[in-house]
């Protein structure tokens, strides 16, 4: 971002400029809410997470940050493993104390986040510092007593969950059990026990015993909402799998392929490209799955596996440009997708600092933009179009005009209620749906009319 600013004399000008530059360490890299929807949490590529909590004005304000992850390196592999998160996962709530699950390339960690609003003073053999008294001079029983202190918010790690991974982690999640989740690398999944650090079971390897054979690589698996034998992992080819580990310990043959045929007439060398699933995400309900590919996101029945129930084309408008998305390497962008709380809408990124929803029963479509340059305090965001031809209104932009530089990969909804975190580069974005004069929440309908999402005052930036 630039900004400038003018000063001057009588006779002579003087011109200043601002250039701010971002840190790319400062770039959100994963965003997820808690399964209550009270904490918003943040990784960022230089291993920090962040966690916002929600104040009752309904405002999410900075609760944590801490240090997750450092630089390593693997002097045997001459590899340096970055800090960068790759993914965060809460666990379920079941005391006062929050944990949560963040990785990097290689390494995973809970981490337990919890609060201190009181402090043991008086020990009976260490003054009020902390040091050991000495003991001669101790001829009472001196009792503790708790004092109220400032809240403090203290994060430590609780476990560390390393040496699995041959490749780079690309997921985690936990399960329903809450006993259990799962790491996937490009060619693995292994399966953890929250209590035990020192091995893992792997349930998945696709690696062939020759590598001049690896024909596809696992891009990102998740467990079923309500089944803990289930589980999906999607792959560069387009297929997703749902395998059952009742059927058998390890999961190499699925249970189910979800696959969508390609027209042999449309393919192109690109095809298998532009076909490689992003993102799964199953439903709240548990019934369907959602897909990302890198031009539409598709929505499948578990019942049926020949195509999907539906598919929404998110930019298709690129498809000419495949060619220079390839050379600058925008092709390969992994883009995220969610449903809403009640299955209804879906979200995904776009480029150009845009977001698309999708609303399953009325079919319409919405394009919303993300940017410090619309969002300012209460403002409720104007719906965008991108025109291949020529533009209809001033208001639209064209597919020529593009930033491909600005892309918003990353998204998180709310499980219960209207709001929405959207990651740009180094900025967060929080928006909630606009509220009626009597003060109720508008249902997310997407219609022509303008859309009912505004920016929460003052969104978290970095």
């Amino acid at each position: 971002q630039y900004e400038a600013g003018v000063g001057g004399c009588s006779k002579r000008h003087f011109f200043f400029f601002f250039i701010l530059v971002c840190d790319p360490a400062d770039v959100i890299s994963t965003v997820e809410f808690n399964q209550t929807g009270e904490f918003l949490a943040t990784g960022d590529k230089g291993g920090r997470v962040v966690i916002f909590q929600r104040e009752p004005q309904g405002e999410y304000n900075v609760y944590s940050t801490f240090q997750s992850h450092e630089p390593e390196f693997d002097y045997l592999k001459s590899l340096e493993i970055e800090e960068r998160i790759n993914k965060i996962r809460w666990l379920p709530l079941h005391n006062p104390a929050h944990f949560l699950l963040a990785t990097n390339d290689k390494t995973i960690k809970l981490w337990k986040v919890s609060e201190r609003d009181k402090r043991a003073e008086g020990y009976n053999l260490r003054d009020e510092e902390g040091r050991l008294k000495d003991l001669s001079t101790v001829t009472t029983l001196q009792v503790p007593v708790l004092r109220p202190m400032d809240l403090l918010v203290e994060a430590s790690p609780r476990r560390v969950f390393a040496n699995a991974h041959a490749y780079h982690i690309n997921s985690i999640s936990v399960n329903s059990d809450c006993e259990t989740y799962l790491s996937a690398d490009d060619l693995r999944i292994n399966l953890w026990n929250l209590n035990i650090t020192d091995r893992s079971f792997n349930i998945v390897d696709l690696k062939p015993e020759n590598m001049e054979d690896l024909s596809e690589v696992i891009t990102v698996a998740e467990f079923h909402p309500h089944h803990c034998h289930l589980l999906a992992f999607s792959s560069s080819t387009g297929t997703t799998r749902l395998c059952d580990m009742r059927a058998s310990a390890l999961c190499d043959q699925h249970a189910k392929l979800f696959e969508e045929a390609v027209d042999p007439s449309h393919r192109s060398f690109f095809s298998e490209i532009v076909s490689s699933v992003s993102d799964v995400k199953f439903s709240h309900s548990g019934r369907y799955l959602l897909t990302r590919d890198y031009l539409a996101v598709k929505v499948w029945d578990l019942n049926m596996e020949n195509k999907p129930v539906e598919t929404y084309q998110v930019h298709d408008y690129l498809r000419t440009k495949l060619c220079s998305l390839y050379e600058s390497d925008c092709i390969f962008d992994k883009f995220e997708c969610a449903w809403n709380g009640t299955d209804s809408v879906i979200m995904t990124g776009a480029y150009n600092n845009y977001f698309r929803m999708f609303d399953r029963a009325s079919l319409r479509d919405v394009t919303l933009e993300a940017s410090r340059e619309v969002c300012k305090r209460r403002a409720v965001l104007q719906p965008r179009r991108v025109c291949v031809g020529k533009k209809q209104k001033e208001t639209d932009v064209s597919v020529d005009s593009l930033d491909f530089r600005k892309k918003i990969l990353h998204t998180a909804w709310h499980p219960k209620e209207n709001i929405i975190a959207i990651a740009a580069s180094n900025n967060l974005y929080i928006f909630q749906d606009r509220l009626t004069p009597n003060g109720h929440h508008n249902t997310p309908e997407i219609q022509s009319a303008p859309p009912k999402w505004q920016t929460q005052p003052n969104p978290p930036t970095y």
